[in-house]
């Protein structure tokens, strides 16, 4: 079965770039952002009804376009843990390269407490040098795209160490760490001293904490996750080979933001991978797909919501990002901006059956377990993504669950 995800962040509400150039910096504009969170209580609600499997939030800073706002991931999974039952709550995701890995590790641990084990986590590297750069210049971490450069690979370094960091307060609970990065405890060679509660700490805190000379020797992260061992992981990718393989040695879910061909011509390298690390995975699982449908009564309608839906993100966020794009989508009429967004594939507009065939095709390439849709909501009105989410679940969702029929596994062992 193919396990549905929703990305959510909200893209604030405009007419077109016009309109945001009037209300600028609508990022800041808070009857916009305030009309984004007053519709999401109907929109979890009909993820729980309609059987979706997972709904994540993202990490971004200073989007004052007002295009993918998400600065507070844990503020936004944690209100949504409360205003649902069954659908999963998590992120994808946490930026490792500029993040605090305790912090991240305690908070989502107290979000799978909070669910009750329905919570799952996802880790991205950056790659937007606004805010990757102001937020990482502690760690000497910049935003970098997957070139080989040394600023890549430096990001890719932190990024692991990070990461590593946030399994070993997940599973290991006591421990001491040291690196160029992070001392744990701080300082690390000669331990902390003076810590007041020292003896109680000794009686009653974790073994190993401190010493019999009274120093703090090791750091105890709590709480445990409610899931053991830990809440299932994510790695978003533009499906590079380096993530691909990093995903596959620890069973994390590579998360494919990229062309089918890239999915299929990597897919296989992440199962043979896995496999070779223990994990018993057929083509196509534990693997994730990412896709911007598009679904009208006809195919000319299909296409006006993907204009009205994605177009301005596209031209204006998207298509300056990758530079193979940024002379192609500035200033192009409607019908070029359409076959620019097809180009990509990952957007995708028509009837039902058109898009349903669409992904057919990509599912016979590679049975992704996952797929991962964004509708760009709040510019996506609510009432419409919602209708979107329905048509997906009940009209497209059933021929991919053909191709992708995986065994179910107990949720604590995957």
């Amino acid at each position: 079965m193919v396990k549905v995800v929703v990305q959510m962040y909200p893209v604030l509400r405009a007419d077109g770039p016009e309109e945001r150039k009037e209300l600028r910096p609508i990022g800041r504009n808070k009857e916009r952002f305030q009309e984004a969170m007053d519709g999401m209580p109907d929109i979890l609600q009909a993820m729980d009804d309609l059987g979706v499997w997972g709904v994540s939030s993202i990490e971004h800073h200073f989007h004052s376009e007002g295009y993918e706002v998400g600065p507070s991931i844990g503020m936004n999974t944690g209100y949504w843990a409360g205003l649902t039952k069954k659908v999963r709550i998590g992120s994808l995701g946490y930026v490792m390269s500029v993040d605090d890995p305790i912090r991240v590790a305690e908070e989502t641990a107290t979000l799978d407490h909070i669910t009750k084990g329905r919570c799952f986590v996802g880790f991205a590297r950056g790659y937007q040098s606004r805010w990757t750069n102001v937020l990482g210049q502690k760690l000497g971490s910049v935003a970098t795209l997957s070139d080989g450069s040394s600023d890549d690979e430096h990001n890719r370094k932190i990024f692991e160490e990070q990461v590593e960091i946030v399994m070993k307060a997940w599973t290991e609970g006591t421990f001491d760490y040291k690196s160029d990065l992070w001392e744990y405890p701080y300082p690390h060679d000669e331990g902390l001293e003076g810590w007041f509660m020292g003896d109680v700490t000794r009686q009653l805190g974790a073994p190993g904490e401190m010493d019999e000379e009274g120093k703090l020797r090791k750091i105890c992260v709590v709480p445990a996750p409610y899931t053991e061992p830990h809440p299932k992981v994510f790695i978003a990718s533009n499906a590079s080979i380096e993530t691909v393989e990093y995903a596959g040695a620890r069973g994390f879910i590579p998360t494919y933001f990229s062309s089918i061909g890239r999915c299929a011509t990597y897919g296989p390298r992440y199962t043979e991978v896995a496999n070779e690390n223990g994990f018993n995975f057929v083509p196509g699982q534990n693997q994730a797909i990412v896709r911007w449908p598009h679904i009208g009564a006809s195919h000319d309608e299909g296409a006006q919501m993907a204009l009205d839906w994605s177009g301005d993100i596209f031209q204006n966020f998207y298509g300056p990002l990758f530079p193979d794009w940024t002379s192609k989508a500035q200033g192009v009429d409607s019908k070029r901006l359409l076959e620019l967004m097809d180009d990509t594939g990952l957007f995708q507009y028509g009837t039902v059956s058109e898009v349903r065939d669409f992904y057919i095709d990509q599912w016979k390439q590679l049975p992704a377990e996952y797929i991962t849709l964004i509708y760009h909501y709040a510019q996506t009105p609510k009432d419409e993504m919602i209708a979107q989410m329905k048509i997906f679940m009940e009209e497209v969702k059933p021929a991919l669950d053909e191709l992708a029929d995986f065994p179910e596994m107990d949720e604590a062992a995957e």
